[in-house]
């Protein structure tokens, strides 16, 4: 399955492409616009262009309606330890997995490991947990807690300050 850096790149490949495509068709448009009274002529596009256009509008149309309606964060189920609910959560231009089930009354030890140099990853914040924890680059951080009641809770990405 693509991560969301290969698809990122491949839609600003298909941009740049059709951007190019397109902007070779702008290229021919006459200057002298005095012959012509000051109107627009039309231009008449090759049928390829007009293809290639058509087609990778339907495909960019497609793929976002799939990464919204379609595609499904992961869940990862966490691992009991010594009565210690633990899982390790990647932080590389977010969180992997995205989402993270656990089971009420015990206690849970959630590893961050942050591998992503950008500064918008150097916090995590549970709120629900009252929990702030900064995320040292290449190195694992615990924080722990215990959900006492049924439900989704959220750890949010923060840029210190």
């Amino acid at each position: 399955m693509l991560n969301k850096r290969q698809i990122l790149g491949s839609l600003a490949g298909a941009g740049l492409l059709l951007g190019t495509v397109s902007g070779v068709a702008a290229t021919e448009m006459p200057t002298d616009h005095s012959a012509s009274g000051g109107e627009f002529e039309r231009i008449e596009q090759p049928l390829g262009v007009k293809l290639g256009a058509g087609a990778g509008g339907l495909f960019l149309i497609g793929l976002e309606l799939w990464w919204v309606l379609l595609s499904k964060p992961k869940a990862k189920q966490s691992s009991l330890e010594q009565g210690i609910q633990k899982l390790t959560v990647q932080v590389d231009g977010g969180y992997e997995p995205s989402q993270v089930v656990v089971k009420v009354g015990q206690p849970v030890q959630l590893n961050f490991f942050r591998r992503d140099p950008s500064s918008c990853l150097e916090k995590v914040l549970i709120p629900d947990f009252r929990i702030a924890a900064d995320l040292p680059l290449n190195q694992e951080t615990a924080i722990e807690f215990t959900p006492d009641k049924l439900g989704e809770y959220a750890f949010i990405p923060l840029k210190s300050l």
